[in-house]
């Protein structure tokens, strides 16, 4: 199944309604718009809400796919530890900023059989029984928060759950997802950073001042400057928000997948290194030629000092009559 994952509501944004109708604003955005996605009265939009739930949107994703085995396993009738001898649950997910700046999940989600991916899964794993249970996990999922000035903060999914079936393209009938429009749809996400969708940065802050500085929305500037006033707090130092201030206040992986779900990333690096290990060894076993490498060229580029080594050695050189004069140091007189 293909699942999409989204924030709940922190206030009314500029949007673009698929029913046609205008925005709440009154007026028909263009998709391309610098609006959509803001907030439409600032002063009442909880800024406070949106930063924490992106900080804790890893650990809500985490307790899901908890969540959505025990759901499966019991709609199959079996255990924990029963259940692992018949299935698992795979899944592939990746993050996305959607313009708000609020995080959101796209998830490849699967049941193989007890070995993983190499296995067929057993016959009661139904694509119904499996968006059955991600919907119910993800109605259950729940993350709690920080207690800031007496208000406790509660992380939950949004209202908002597509759950869709992916098929072969060689046995889609045009209605359906196919595993390479997922495919596509996935790597797309693979190439956005948060600076594409919502204005933010793509770099980590350092300084207050460099607020003031940053040529971004009012509306990505509120949230970097939330996360980054949230950041001094001490009960919140295990969130490190100063340090994710530029990703408004998300801190988790871009893209994560079970273990079982393909091959691992230590696999493809040993794959990798083993190949270049065999390049080597022929490159050394191999004939004797008469071939040059060339490895680099030389580029003439030019004489003397450049303007600004020409500037600083002229202002290196004592005034005309002061040759002889002393010259005073931290350490005395030269």
């Amino acid at each position: 199944m293909f699942a999409t994952f989204t924030a709940p509501s922190f206030g009314p944004v500029h949007n673009r309604p698929s029913s046609g109708r205008p925005c709440r604003c009154g007026t028909h955005h263009d998709q391309d718009d610098d609006e959509l996605g803001t907030a439409l009265d600032p002063d009442t939009y909880d800024y406070e809400a949106a930063v924490l739930w992106n900080a804790h949107a890893g650990p809500l994703w985490r307790r899901f796919s908890t969540y959505l085995r025990r759901e499966v396993a019991k709609r199959a009738g079996l255990s924990q530890r029963r259940f692992r001898e018949h299935a698992r649950v795979s899944f592939a997910k990746v993050a996305e900023y959607q313009k708000r700046g609020a995080v959101h999940f796209h998830a490849v989600i699967r049941v193989d059989g007890p070995s993983g991916g190499d296995t067929p899964p057993p016959a009661w794993a139904t694509a119904e029984l499996l968006t059955d249970a991600i919907r119910a996990a993800a109605a259950k999922v729940r993350v709690d928060g920080p207690t800031i000035d007496g208000r406790t903060h509660t992380f939950t999914f949004g209202r908002q759950l597509d759950v869709r079936t992916i098929r072969s393209a060689d046995f889609n009938d045009g209605q359906e997802l196919t595993e390479r429009a997922v495919a596509a749809y996935i790597a797309k996400y693979a190439t956005k950073g948060a600076e594409t969708a919502t204005g933010a940065l793509d770099r980590p802050l350092k300084f207050a001042a460099e607020l003031a500085q940053l040529d971004i929305s009012d509306h990505a500037l509120r949230m970097i400057r939330t996360a980054w006033f949230l950041g001094a707090r001490k009960d919140l130092e295990h969130l490190r928000l100063r340090a994710w201030a530029h990703m408004l206040g998300f801190r988790g992986h871009f893209s994560t997948k079970s273990r079982r779900y393909s091959t691992t990333l230590g696999a493809l690096r040993d794959a990798r290194a083993e190949w270049r290990r065999a390049q080597a060894a022929a490159a050394a076993n191999g004939p004797e030629t008469d071939t040059t490498y060339v490895l680099a060229h030389w580029v003439f580029a030019g004489t003397g000092l450049s303007d600004a080594e020409a500037w600083l050695a002229a202002s290196l050189e004592p005034a005309p009559g002061t040759e002889g004069e002393p010259t005073w140091t931290a350490d005395g007189m030269n």
